[in-house]
This record gives structure tokens, C-alpha cells and sequence, in this order.
């Protein structure tokens, strides 16, 4: 869709940041604690789901990650699209709503398979929010300001993570103490403690919906105008999404169907190695699944939409910034899920304590890390074009020490005091991936790079990082390990992934100037101007 001619400099461009859109960053921080809240609970109710349904490490690590974030990352694209050229606000309150039911109905599973498919519920809501709120907040703040305002939206991820991890112990604690048994209905601790952080969600969706919508591209002076046909879009988005229909979407947008059946075959392949590797069957078919619905996507995506398509796979500095980050988040991502099961596993303490500490130490780090990195990542950006991504390396150098020692020490209370530490630089780099993607697309394209991102982020951080680690753990108590020892030396051998995150962030660096200063030539030379 061809933009509205952008307008004299001093005439049309908005400023932004008013009280108003400060009011919305505060309303969209608390929808993303809420995603969080819902989402990380799972990690201190980890030992009493694994006692009840009787499940492995590594099948937590599937539950709170991999059936998460396929779903998460696969809806992510076609409601991203959506959130392109639909109401932005609509599409959150309706995802909020929506994965706040699915939190609440997973107090009644009473299975492995049927927790799970409440989660997989939960993660096609929580799909709906942050593609959109990227969007929402670019045209509500000045470029100049993007990552920091991104950064503080994300402050939700840790204040959310930590005060689900306290309300998470204390409701199972509480519950557990009144009904050991069990309470009315057969419920258990872990049952009420989903339903107390669930139903609220319902509340605030109604909040969000009275949010006013901002004029699409107006923080840059490049208006978007409405499309005429936005339920259309949705439905050509998820027919490229949702098999069988991903072979229809490739064929009929002029993609080699050939390639793609190809490609479906050597996931298939690949997956059952890794069946015959792990044992773990679940594990691969979901995530192969996910990986086979991208690839189909992006293939459909090329006809559809080449100018998207080109801006978003065209730009090599996207590509690497997109490996990179989500590498640092596979480690954040497992750490955090199984440092309060290591914990309990330690020391014997209960949940409440540990939420307690675990929970506030992550929030208040996370809230100071993701302020600071994204303050710094746009002074960075004011004197070098790559500035931003030089937060990845703080991030890598001051985490991998702390991580570390906290794995290392005997004592609770430095556990504690660590903890609070290394969620800090852990947190510093969450504004840049997001910010540097709104910076390389235009701005009808951001709620698609935005997705884009969650799934590099999701695929990579959340469905490997949790499982890799209780795998490990699985494996080294099969060695002879007790349950403690072995899942500290699971943590530790996923800093292993800060590799590949250091060699991706150098051809990053490299290549970013040299996108950025050709985004619009790109983007003219592609019709879009």
C-alpha cells in the first residue's frame, strides 16, 4: 500500500510522548504484566504440577515453553498482519480477554494433555498483544525515543514474571495449608493459584478497549491510510498459517509448491532424528510444525506481499539481530524458569519464600535492567548507527559471571541477593531487537517485523531454552546426579548458546549502517513510495 506523500518537516510531523500516550505506555505495561503474570506463574507451581500429574523436567520445560511459544510465534504472524491494518486497541483487548479464560480454565485441568491445550490457548491470546503495542506506541512517540519507550513496555515481562512467581507461591501455600486434600471441586493449590491470576485479565480487557487508536505512521510524518478490507487480510494470513491450507496460500501466491513439500519432508526428517535422539515426541513435532508454518508463511509472504517480504528478509543486519538476541533470551528464558525449582530443591524452602524473594529480586532487576538498557541503547544510538546493539554485548559479558555464581553459591541468602543482581544486565538488551526491527521496516510493516521477532524470539528462547535445560537435568540425574546437582548443571551448560549470540552480534554490527541509511531507497525502489 503506497504511502501518503510525507509532508514538510515542520508541518505534519507529531512529537508525540504527551500525557496521553504516557497514559497508553502505562495501560499496554500493564496488559504485557498481565501476559507475563499469566505466562511465568508456571515455574513456581513447576513441583506441584510435576507431583500431581507425575511429569519429567523435561516435559515442564515443553509445557511452560515449546507448546507455548508454537502457537505464540504461529498466531503471532497473522495477528500481526492484522494489527497492521486493524484496530490496534480491539486486538489487544480481544487477545487479553481471550488468554485470560484460558489461564482461568487451566485451575480445572486434571491431565498433562489438557493443561496443555489450555497453554497452547493461552499462548494464540498472548500472540494478539505485543506486535500491536509496538505499533501502537511507535505512532504515539518520536523515532529518537523508540527504544527507551519500547523498553519500558517490556519492564512487563519482569514485573509481571516476578509478581506472578509471588502471587503463584503465596495462593499455593495458602490453599495448600486450608485444603491439603484438596478443595471444593478437587482442587489443588496449583489449580487456584491459575485461577486467581486468570480472571482479572477479564477486567482490564474491558479497559483497554476504550484506548484511543493513533494515526498510523504519523510519528514520521509517513501517514498510512486505512485498508479497505481488514477481516480479508486476517483470513489470507491464517490460510497461510494454518495447515492444510499453507499449501494453498504457496500455490496460489505463484510459490514453488515443490520447495515447500520439500522442505515439509526434511523437518520431517530432522524431527524424527531428534524423536529417536530424545524420546521426546512432543517436543519436535510441535516445534517442527511451527518451523514448516514459518517457512510456508514467509514463502506465501513473498507473493502476497513482496515489498514486506523483501524489507523484512532483505536486510542482513534484521536477520543477525534476530538470531542474536533471541540466543540471549534461550539463557534469560531458562534460567529464570528453573532457578526457583532449584531453589526449592536446595534449600527445601517453600514456595511462598521463594516467590517471595525470586519473584521481587526478578521484577525490581528487570524493571532497573530494561529502563536502563533501553536509556542507554538510544544515547548509544546518538552517537553510533549500531549503537543500540552494543547492549547485547554488556549484556553477554555481565550475566555469564553472575549466572554463574548464583548457580555456584550454598548460600540462599547470596542466591537471593544474586538473583536480584543478574537480572539487571539479563534485562538490558529486551528494547533493542524490537526497536531496531521498527527502525529497517516502514511503518505499515512494524506489527509484522514486531512478530517477526517474537517468533525468532519464542522458536529460539522460549521453546528451547526451558526444554534444553530440563533435558539436560533429566539426563544427568539418569547419570547418577541427584535432582538438585542435575538440574544446576542443566542451567549451566544452556551458557553455552552465548556463543553463537557473541559471532551473530558482530555481523550485526557490521551490517546495520548500511540497512538503515538505505531503508527508504529500498523501500521506493520496492513501490512503496
Amino acid at each position: 500500500m503506497p504511502l501518503s506523500a510525507p509532508p514538510p518537516e515542520s508541518a505534519d510531523r507529531s512529537e508525540g510522548g504527551g500525557l496521553y500516550a504516557h497514559y497508553v505506555l502505562g495501560v499496554l505495561v500493564i496488559v504485557y504484566l498481565f501476559n507475563f503474570i499469566d505466562r511465568n506463574i508456571l515455574s513456581i507451581l513447576a513441583e506441584d504440577i510435576k507431583a500431581d500429574l507425575g511429569v519429567s523436567d523435561a516435559q515442564m520445560g515443553f509445557l511452560y515453553g515449546t507448546v507455548f511459544a508454537v502457537f505464540y510465534s504461529v498466531f503471532g504472524i497473522p495477528l500481526a498482519r492484522f494489527a497492521d491494518v486493524w484496530v490496534r486497541r480491539s486486538l489487544i483487548s480481544g487477545g487479553l480477554l481471550f488468554w485470560s479464560l484460558m489461564t482461568a480454565l487451566s485451575g480445572f485441568a486434571r491431565s498433562f494433555p489438557v493443561l496443555a491445550l489450555f497453554r497452547v490457548g493461552v499462548g494464540i491470546g498472548e500472540a494478539s498483544a505485543s506486535p500491536a503495542a509496538y505499533s501502537m506506541l511507535s505512532d504515539y512517540y518520536p523515532p529518537r525515543r523508540r527504544a527507551t519507550v519500547i523498553a519500558i513496555y517490556s519492564s512487563g515481562v519482569y514485573l509481571g514474571g516476578g509478581i506472578g512467581l509471588f502471587i503463584g507461591g503465596w495462593v499455593l501455600d495458602t490453599w495448600n495449608g486450608a485444603f491439603p486434600g484438596g478443595g471444593p471441586f478437587g482442587l489443588k493449590g496449583w489449580h487456584a493459584a491459575f485461577l486467581a491470576v486468570g480472571l482479572p485479565g477479564v477486567l482490564l480487557a474491558a479497559l483497554v478497549r476504550t484506548l484511543r487508536e493513533p494515526v498510523r505512521g504519523v510519528s514520521e510524518g509517513l501517514r498510512t491510510p486505512h485498508h479497505p478490507a481488514p477481516f480479508k487480510v486476517l483470513q489470507e494470513e491464517l490460510g497461510a498459517v494454518l495447515p492444510p491450507f499453507t499449501l494453498f496460500s504457496v500455490a496460489r501466491h505463484g510459490a514453488s509448491l515443490r520447495l515447500n513439500l520439500l522442505t515439509l519432508g526434511g523437518i520431517a526428517v530432522t524431527g524424527f532424528l531428534l524423536v529417536l535422539l530424545t524420546g521426546d515426541v512432543a517436543q519436535w513435532v510441535a516445534l517442527g510444525l511451527g518451523v514448516y508454518v514459518t517457512i510456508s508463511w514467509a514463502q506465501s509472504l513473498a507473493g502476497r506481499d513482496r515489498a514486506t517480504f523483501r524489507m523484512l528478509f532483505g536486510a542482513k543486519a534484521l536477520i543477525f539481530t534476530l538470531i542474536a538476541f533471541p540466543t540471549i533470551s534461550f539463557v534469560a528464558y531458562g534460567t529464570s524458569f528453573w532457578m526457583p525449582p532449584l531453589l526449592m530443591r536446595i534449600h527445601a524452602v517453600d514456595p511462598t519464600e521463594v516467590g517471595l524473594y525470586i519473584g521481587f529480586g526478578s521484577a525490581l532487576g528487570g524493571l532497573i535492567g530494561v529502563t536502563l538498557g533501553g536509556l542507554l541503547a538510544d544515547r548509544l544510538k546518538l552517537t553510533w548507527a549500531s549503537g543500540r546493539l552494543w547492549i547485547g554485548f554488556i549484556t553477554v559479558g555481565l550475566s555469564t559471571p553472575l549466572i554463574l555464581w548464583l548457580l555456584m553459591t550454598d548460600s540462599l541468602t547470596a542466591a537471593y541477593v544474586l538473583n536480584f543482581v543478574y537480572h539487571i544486565p539479563i534485562s538490558m538488551w529486551v528494547g533493542v531487537p524490537p526497536s531496531t526491527a521498527n527502525d529497517l521496516v516502514l511503518p505499515r510493516m512494524r506489527a509484522v517485523a514486531g512478530a517477526y521477532y517474537l517468533l525468532m524470539n519464542t522458536f529460539i528462547g522460549l521453546a528451547l531454552g526451558p526444554y534444553f535445560m530440563g533435558k539436560a537435568s533429566d539426563l544427568f540425574m539418569a547419570s547418577g546426579f541427584d535432582d538438585a546437582s542435575a538440574l544446576r548443571l542443566g542451567i549451566g551448560c544452556g551458557l553455552l548458546m552465548f556463543i553463537p549470540t557473541l559471532v551473530c552480534l558482530c555481523l550485526a554490527v557490521k551490517h546495520l549502517p548500511g540497512d538503515e541509511r538505505s531503508r527508504l531507497e529500498r523501500a521506493k525502489a520496492l513501490g512503496e513510495m
